[in-house]
């Protein structure tokens, strides 16, 4: 099996599709991609997120405690590097999104600390970005 990164593909549901491409394409800055009536794809960071239409769609409200935060489960996002994490965070304190867990360094002082936020989609999916201080670090058990 070839070690070098690829990709991943992840499809999730909205209940918006004209709020869902103002958000991921407008405030998060992806490009779009090919898109139907009832779905559209996203490069984010390189990989390919795809919005499908679910008016019936209703968020979950369930959380894990890391590291004193009340984390939601389920979420996604990337991994970026520190400066493009800083870019971002700017970036949506600037437009004044509402972070369910506001920018802020984990585990500081330990194996894995990173930067992290989390913040919601108008659909209620729960987005987790983050940084590492150190790449090599993302799988230590620590």
């Amino acid at each position: 099996m070839s070690t070098e990164l690829r990709p991943f593909h992840l499809a999730f549901p909205v209940n918006d599709l004209a709020a869902a491409r103002q958000f991921y394409g407008g405030l998060l800055g992806c490009e779009e991609g090919r898109s139907s009536s009832s779905w559209i794809d996203f490069n984010l960071f390189g990989h390919q997120i795809v919005a499908h239409l679910d008016k019936d769609m209703q968020p979950r409200a369930m959380t894990n405690p890391v590291d004193g935060e009340d984390v939601p489960v389920p979420h996604f996002g990337i991994v970026l590097t520190m400066s493009q994490w800083q870019d971002l965070a700017k970036r949506l304190e600037d437009e004044g999104t509402d972070f369910i867990i506001a920018p802020t360094i984990r585990f500081r002082g330990q194996v894995g600390e990173q930067a992290t936020m989390f913040f919601v989609d108008p659909s209620g999916n729960a987005l987790e970005f983050k940084a590492f201080a150190d790449d090599g670090q993302l799988f230590d058990a620590g």
